[in-house]
């Protein structure tokens, strides 16, 4: 039976989610995880569906993508079918013609892990290597530190919400993460795994803040984001949190915690080996000009 290109509607997410769960494992290429579909659902159920797409052959789903933004897409596919040919070739063709309603025409990327054919045949099409990315990972087999920071788990009591988000957007600075936004994410179905930190200096001062998603047990679990607040830099606080994430992850479950970041930002790869992360191989997405 050949692929079917899906677009699920936002109760048939969690059909993709549960795709994306099953295909986390410790040593695999770093991946879309179910925590990166949980961090876009802050833009909620429906703006979550439309940027999710599906590919799927004999009602078994064997690639799951989001448009992370218009023009890139963040693709994974089934572990025993990133070498296979007949999905290879369909993805190759959505991906590069715009009227299969994927990716649109002009410069766009696409992530997919390394090693897939479909890396190969987008590379034989034209398409370039992109600037790279450092994938971390901590393994979570023993026991974590205590991180030195006063650590609060955000539930939706008075004063948690605003704290989290506040955070957010005193980190990035082109962040709008609202409290609005929070609920709508704690709403999706990946957030039931998950957990929000937020660090307070000894002055009750929020100073950083991390989201941690995990897979289920015995699978890696993310760090999707993590930001220290801007009046707060230079004071540990990025490894303080990043080291209660990791705890929080085993406490969840998750058999390693991970995290992905731009290798030009030498200062978010030295703060995440500071906090007991290995360094892997760079990652590429790939891009196509025209």
């Amino acid at each position: 039976m050949a692929m079917v290109l899906g677009k699920p509607e936002a109760d048939g997410l969690s059909e993709a989610v549960g795709a994306l769960r099953e295909w986390q494992c410790d040593g695999a290429p770093t991946q879309l995880h179910p925590g990166d579909l949980g961090w876009f659902w802050r833009f909620g159920a429906q703006a979550t569906a439309a940027a999710v797409r599906t590919w799927s052959r004999d009602g078994r789903i064997l690639a799951v993508g989001l448009l992370d933004e218009p023009r890139l897409l963040r693709l994974t596919i089934a572990p025993d079918a990133r070498r296979d040919e007949e999905p290879a070739q369909q993805l190759l063709d959505d991906l590069t013609e715009p009227e299969r309603g994927v990716l649109p025409a002009g410069r766009v990327s696409v992530e997919a892990p390394t090693g897939a054919l479909l890396q190969d045949l987008l590379l034989e099409h034209g398409w370039h290597a992109d600037e790279p990315w450092t994938p971390l990972s901590r393994d979570l087999t023993r026991p974590v530190k205590d991180p030195g920071l006063r650590i609060e788990v955000t539930g939706p009591g008075p004063g948690q919400v605003p704290a989290r988000t506040a955070v957010q957007r005193a980190a990035f600075d082109r962040s709008t993460f609202t409290d609005e936004h929070w609920h709508a994410m704690a709403a999706g179905s990946p957030y039931a795994d998950a957990r929000c930190l937020v660090g307070y200096d000894a002055r009750d001062n929020a100073v950083a803040a991390v989201t941690v998603w995990s897979a289920g047990p015995g699978r890696p679990g993310l760090l999707e984001p993590m930001g220290v607040h801007r009046e707060h830099r230079g004071h540990g606080h990025g490894r303080a949190i990043t080291v209660a994430a990791a705890a929080v992850l085993r406490e969840l479950g998750s058999s390693s915690a991970i995290v992905c970041t731009p290798s030009a930002n030498v200062g978010a790869v030295a703060t995440y080996r500071s906090a007991g992360f290995r360094q892997l191989p760079a990652t590429r997405d790939l891009y196509r000009d025209a």
